[in-house]
């Protein structure tokens, strides 16, 4: 059997994890005088907690080389799916660890995407396992649809993105602009970029995310769509109820983003990601 693995910043529910087999090995969450695993052993809401006590901005690191090595040693052939090269290293630690076993033992591939964006990728290929998929057919399946994935979030704060560094086209819209809530998004290249600005309420940003996939309805492959949120619960229920209606899709999911996410993106951040046909 072919082995699935992916990282925290998936940001897959435990559940979901469960039902496909997949392997997550966490980034680490870094914050004032404490340093944990993302693996659902801090919720947004406690790590925000964190940042309000201590004023302070977590930071993350990736997986090393070694941790790695250790949890792709199995007996059959592995798959590792990752987020955006750009954004971390851990797909070049990944790489660095496929390195010490035989070739073609562990397959790297980079998502290109954060988030459940690089889930629709893991899903896609935990899919194609149990159909029977050999390694090479999964990778090479995956790798086309890299492409095909649309991210895009709109954030609360632009403290935590800006801050983090992780987007720096950020820049232009920070001092004191009010009421502004940047729409960010998973370039093909893989680096975070900014959409669209919208100015006003929380319901009419959601209205515009609504009416962004409506724009691209005809082009999505509704099998599977993702809504992953920041300690936004009530908002990603909306947004569910209302694609529903929308389109005839198979299966909403809705996931929290994990500590590592919600370091990056800060509160109420909540995101509509998808693959194209």
């Amino acid at each position: 059997m072919v082995h699935i693995f992916t990282d925290s910043t998936s940001d897959l529910s435990p559940e979901l994890i469960a039902r496909y087999n997949i392997n997550v090995v966490p980034l680490t969450v870094h914050i004032a005088d404490k340093t944990f695993h993302d693996d659902f052993s801090v919720s947004g809401k406690e790590l925000f907690a964190m940042v309000d006590a201590t004023g302070q901005l977590p930071t993350t690191s990736a997986p090393s080389v070694g941790e790695f090595a250790a949890a792709f040693d199995r007996p059959d052939e592995v798959i590792y799916i990752g987020i955006s090269s750009k954004l971390s290293a851990s797909v070049a630690n990944a790489r660095l660890a496929a390195e010490t076993f035989p070739a073609g033992k562990v397959r790297v591939i980079d998502s290109l995407n954060l988030s459940t964006g690089a889930g629709l990728l893991v899903l896609r290929a935990a899919d194609l396992r149990d159909q029977g998929a050999s390694a090479e057919e999964i990778e090479r399946e995956v790798l086309a649809a890299v492409p095909k994935v649309r991210t895009s979030f709109v954030i609360d704060t632009m403290r935590y993105l800006y801050m983090g560094g992780r987007c720096t086209a950020l820049q232009s819209l920070m001092g004191g602009l009010l009421q502004i809530r940047p729409v960010i998004y998973a370039r093909p290249d893989g680096v975070l970029d900014v959409k669209d600005k919208i100015r006003g309420s929380r319901a009419r940003t959601l209205d515009a995310m609504l009416r962004d996939f409506q724009a691209h309805r005809d082009e999505v492959d509704l099998r599977r769509v993702f809504i992953t949120h920041a300690e936004s619960a009530e908002d990603a229920a909306f947004l569910s109820a209302a694609l529903a209606q929308q389109a005839p899709i198979q299966e909403i999911l809705i996931t929290s983003a994990g500590a590592v996410i919600s370091s990056h993106c800060g509160p109420n951040t909540i995101g509509v990601l998808y693959l194209l046909k």
